[in-house]
């Protein structure tokens, strides 16, 4: 694999949690825990291959519908997230962002999100981009109201300065999107970051992702030409 061709920022979409602990008779939160364990496979993976970038979708604005106890058991893995599993990840180097809106939040997960993003600001083997409480097209609102804060002249408002508004404009389009599950859709992730992605998506559920997993996305994606409308 050349440098040239390995992607610079691939995205995940993390789906089938629940319907892999339905298959194993196992209670939601199994589920859940088990594509936690998953992940962290896949971003070490991912990174070792090369890759800058790595998002993953880990709760969408809509997912506040699910069951409450679902939901708490969520929210539970997310706290042990900025508070243990920060601290391994900021000594193997990974950079963490998270990309969505506040509103909702649990004022204690905000504050650790701040202070995951701080702790990690300054490491540089991959940046981790989690996408939590986000929408796609909640961000490119966020990203219009900016601009309006700004004062900005419609004639100003251009491509480059309407992406330089989004939740961490530093983080780049997305070069591959991958959703498991046999689901064939994006369910508004990284909308504007999509215009030119190539997808991919799996059969497997999302906890039975595995290192080797990611050796075949790779492998799929240079044998992709990408034209950019071109």
């Amino acid at each position: 694999m050349g440098d040239v061709a390995i992607p610079k920022h691939v995205g995940y979409i993390l789906d089938g949690n629940r319907r892999w602990a339905k298959q194993h008779g196992l209670p939601t939160y199994e589920g859940h825990l088990a594509g936690y364990n998953a992940l962290k496979e896949v971003v070490e993976a991912t990174a070792e291959a090369g890759v800058e970038y790595i998002s993953f979708y880990t709760f969408s604005t809509q997912n506040w519908k699910r069951a409450e106890s679902e939901v708490r058991g969520i929210m539970r893995l997310i706290r042990r997230l900025f508070t243990t599993d920060i601290k391994q990840l900021v000594k193997e180097g990974y950079r963490l962002v998270v990309l969505g809106s506040r509103e909702n939040l649990p004022d204690d997960i905000c504050e650790m999100m701040d202070k995951a993003e701080a702790l990690s600001a300054k490491s540089t083997r991959a940046t981790l981009v989690m996408c939590f409480n986000y929408g796609g097209q909640e961000e490119i609102v966020r990203a219009a109201q900016r601009l309006i804060e700004q004062k900005i002249d419609a004639a100003d408002v251009t491509l480059e300065s309407f992406a330089g508004a989004l939740d961490h404009p530093a983080v780049p389009p997305c070069d591959l999107i991958v959703r498991t599950s046999g689901e064939l859709r994006l369910s508004d992730f990284m909308l504007w970051r999509a215009a030119y992605s190539e997808f991919l998506f799996l059969e497997k559920f999302w906890p039975d992702m595995t290192k080797d997993d990611v050796t075949g996305i790779m492998e799929e994606y240079l044998r992709r030409g990408r034209r950019f409308g071109g």
